[in-house]
């Protein structure tokens, strides 16, 4: 908001510095960022009067202009080019030697044939408005003579309201905010008014269809006004401000909703049919013409300002062309009403017509403002363009609501701000801010929490205040709000800093812990991290598996596109796009990884689960001189997740068959993970395998395998020990022996490991499988896998006596449980 320091003094008395004062609204949360000095590159440029206006010898386009200065009775010869110029007007001049903005510097020179002794300004050249075609005509009354940067310069300062603080945008309310840091008195416009005559409702009639959308409504009416333009002076400050001057009508509307935050409309109350005005909500079909000349079809949540007619405007966002103050407006109509906020967010949203007005709405208006913004815009109007003002109002609620009680502990201001503040000092604090307090009765309580399920608590009276908040302020709802405002208005720089006194809160874990963990050991691995959409399209679950109307699909209410409009089931998709538009750059060899969450609906709820994806594409290692490499195969994705369980919960993972999902993973080589204790508890904690070519195919996928595994992180965290035993470390060496046996094609490798570490007895500490054979001599039904079996021994003898009945015994119980043989 651009604040003119000229306005703001009229309000409370500064005698602070801009940039001292910037400071201060600053501390108080009303942030200053930026400082604006207009006329500060005004140099030598005085008010003249134009002595004669005659035709250029020389040119048709030109003016000879004769000019006094009221300096040493000084006439200047001005050759101009402006046609809105004539003899007697009072106007800017940059005399020989003058500097205009932009280090503009104007000399005495020869202009077609005719010296020219200076310059005629326009407003555009001193930067006071955006009009550069004619010369800024000055108010018949300017002293000659007088610098311009005396006459129209001021300093602006640009404050950032921040939202919460509505009442704070406007100079009233910005100066209360001065009043409150300083100390100064602030002081009110003249809000009294001039009537005559009849009565408004004489001429005005106000009907609300829903009240809860316009609690308020205040109308006033003038008669016999005279549009044109408004006064020099508001001109230019509502320039400084950054609104256009329209008309003395218009301006006095703009004036009052920057000078007291309430915003206003004028309608040509000749085009209100018989001064009768329903709000109400649009009726389907209907449509409004709005200032900007745009015609708009209306939805019938918008709300109205109507007459028999139709619309007039769309309440607290813009009017409509029809009933516009125009040149021949002689009678006003003037609103004044306070509109839901959430309706003219949603209204100014819907129809992209943010505004001044439509933001002050957004943040809730204060009900006596309502009756004081119509009664200081009538004055305005009957100041500047004369006319009459009937007497009274039209005012549909002028009963204000009860004010605000909020409950308050003194003590807990101290506790929350770390210093101690007196419970007189407190009260004289927020008094400064017009909050009264008083003391709590039994029946007070404190609220602690705001909102559709509010937190009271129950409180001694002898050790409680209540504050009485005033209508302006909103944005005070709780305890804590309070304290704030103490805080505020005493300054934080204020507050001596001091170390916490309380106990610390004991060691939470890292919730994050997991995640950091696994991410660390996957980039070390040379995995390349992946962050992919959380949203996916139908036709994606389609390719899953999950039909259109699948019940466990969570859909996006407003989805963007409809590619992105359901909650993904899992990452297969989109780690597919990733492949794909890595092919298309030729870099086809993808080692990835994915950190996120899947959803679905289960039991009536959705729910996230946390899981970590995995992709493998095109070649398993880079491309070296000494080694060829292979393609990526399932054992390489289970040699990752392996090391994943090795390194971060001390267990190992074994796999077991299942049922493929058909046309997304292959069959025969996808099997869940399980993940088996030390006590050999098992838990299923994914699945790994590879992709179906069909789903390849379906997303244009080049790579003939493409390896996949999702682990479900809660399951894995689980796996997780609190604490690590670690057992005695055995001093002799361990003793390796190797097997190989025979079992039929269908037997799994894992169920012959399963069987190993079962029997193999309390020194068998590892086994690996490291051969599988087929062919001749064997059947073709059958097949040789090979284990290294490795013993360790913490006492005792590690010779082959301890190891051979070992493994004499493993061969039996294999050939006794799975029919295997020793492969010879």
């Amino acid at each position: 908001m651009r604040v003119p320091l000229s306005w703001l003094r009229e309000f409370v008395d500064v005698d602070l510095s801009p940039e001292d004062l910037a400071e201060k609204l600053t501390l108080l949360g009303m942030e200053v960022s930026a400082i604006e000095r207009i006329g500060a590159d005004w140099h030598n440029i005085v008010v003249g009067e134009l002595l004669e206006v005659s035709p250029h010898p020389n040119s048709s386009k030109l003016s000879l202009t004769r000019v006094r200065t009221g300096v040493g009775d000084e006439e200047l010869s001005v050759v101009c080019g402006a046609t809105n110029i004539e003899q007697g007007q009072r106007i800017p001049v940059a005399r020989p030697g003058s500097v205009l903005p932009g280090d503009r510097h104007i000399d005495i020179t020869t202009i077609a044939g005719t010296e020219s002794q200076g310059m005629l300004c326009s407003g555009d050249e001193l930067g006071l408005t955006s009009d550069a075609d004619g010369i800024l005509i000055l108010p018949q009354d300017s002293e000659l003579g007088v610098e311009m940067a005396d006459m129209a310069g001021d300093i602006v300062l640009d404050v950032d309201v921040k939202p919460n603080r509505g009442d704070a945008l406007s100079i009233l309310g910005l100066a209360r905010e001065v009043a409150a840091t300083t100390g100064a008195t602030l002081r009110w416009p003249d809000l009294s008014v001039e009537e005559s005559g009849d009565s408004t409702s004489d001429h005005l009639k106000v009907d609300i269809a829903d009240p809860d959308l316009c609690p308020v409504f205040v109308g006033r009416y003038v008669e016999g006004v005279t549009v044109g333009p408004s006064p020099w002076h508001v001109q230019q400050r509502l320039i400084a401000a950054g609104v256009r001057p329209i008309s003395n009508i218009v301006d006095a509307s703009n004036y009052v909703l920057m000078e007291l935050g309430k915003p206003i409309h004028t309608f040509d109350a000749d085009d209100v049919k018989d001064g009768h005005i329903t709000v109400r909500t649009a009726a389907a079909g209907e449509t409004l013409e709005t200032l900007d000349h745009v015609k708009r079809e209306l939805t019938t949540d918008t709300l109205l300002i109507t007459d028999a007619t139709g619309p007039l405007a769309i309440a607290g966002v813009m009017g409509g062309a029809q009933s516009e103050v125009g040149d021949e407006t002689t009678n006003v109509i003037i609103e004044s009403a306070i509109f839901d906020p959430v309706s003219v967010r949603r209204t100014a949203f819907r129809y992209g017509l943010r505004s001044e007005a439509s933001l002050r709405f957004e943040k809730g208006q204060e009900h006596r403002m309502a009756r004081l913004g119509a009664d200081r815009t009538a004055a305005l109007i009957g100041r500047w363009g004369g006319g009459r003002v009937a007497t009274g109002v039209v005012d549909t609620q002028p009963q204000a609501p009860a004010q605000t009680r909020v409950a308050f502990r003194p003590a807990r201001v101290g506790q929350l701000l770390g210093a101690e503040i007196q419970v007189g000092e407190q009260r004289e604090l927020l008094a400064r801010v017009e909050i009264q307090t008083e003391a709590a009765t039994a029946a007070d309580r404190i609220p602690v929490i705001a909102g559709d399920e509010p937190l009271l608590v129950e409180a001694d009276p002898a050790e409680t205040l209540v504050a009485l908040i005033p209508g302006h302020r909103r944005d005070i709802a709780i305890e804590a709000d309070i304290i704030e405002e103490v805080a505020r208005v005493h300054g934080y720089e204020a507050l001596e800093g001091q170390l916490p006194n309380t106990v610390m809160p004991p060691f939470r874990p890292d919730p994050q812990r997991l995640t950091d963990r696994l991410r660390a050991a996957l980039s070390g691995a040379g995995l390349t991290e992946l962050i992919t959409h959380g949203l996916i399209g139908p036709d994606d679950h389609a390719r899953l598996g999950f039909g259109t109307d699948d019940p466990g699909t969570i859909v996006a209410a407003n989805p963007v596109t409809l590619d992105h409009s359901q909650l993904r089931r899992s990452m297969i998709p989109e780690h597919l796009r990733v492949l794909v538009e890595n092919e298309r750059q030729k870099t086809p060899d993808i080692h990835a990884f994915e950190l996120g969450a899947v959803h679905e609906w289960r039991d009536g709820q959705p729910i996230q689960t946390e899981v970590l994806g995995m992709m493998l594409a095109g070649r398993d290692r880079p491309v070296s001189h000494d080694r060829e490499p292979g393609q990526v195969d399932v054992a390489l994705a289970k040699g990752l997740l392996e090391r994943l369980t090795q390194r971060l919960t001390w267990t190992r993972l074994a796999y077991e068959p299942l049922t493929p999902r058909a046309g997304v993973e292959h069959p025969g080589r996808t099997a869940a993970v399980v993940a088996v204790s030390g006590t050999g508890d098992s838990t299923i904690v994914g699945r790994v395998g590879e992709i179906h070519p069909r789903l390849l195919e379906a997303y244009g996928v080049h790579a003939q395998h493409v390896i996949f595994a999702e682990i479900r992180l809660e399951s894995f965290n689980r796996l997780i020990p609190d604490r690590l035993r670690v057992g005695r470390l055995e001093h002799l060496p361990g003793v390796e022996r190797d097997i190989a046996v025979v079992v039929s094609e269908e037997t799994a490798a894992g169920q012959v490991e399963a069987v190993i570490r079962e029997h193999g007895g309390p020194n068998l500490r590892g086994v690996t499988l490291f051969d599988q054979y087929r062919g001749a001599p064997l059947a073709e039904s059958e097949k040789s896998i090979a284990y290294r079996l490795r013993f360790e021994f913490v006492d005792g003898d590690p010779g082959d006596e301890a190891v051979d009945p070992a493994v004499e015994r493993l061969v039996a119980v294999l050939s006794e449980r799975l029919g295997a043989r020793l492969r010879s």
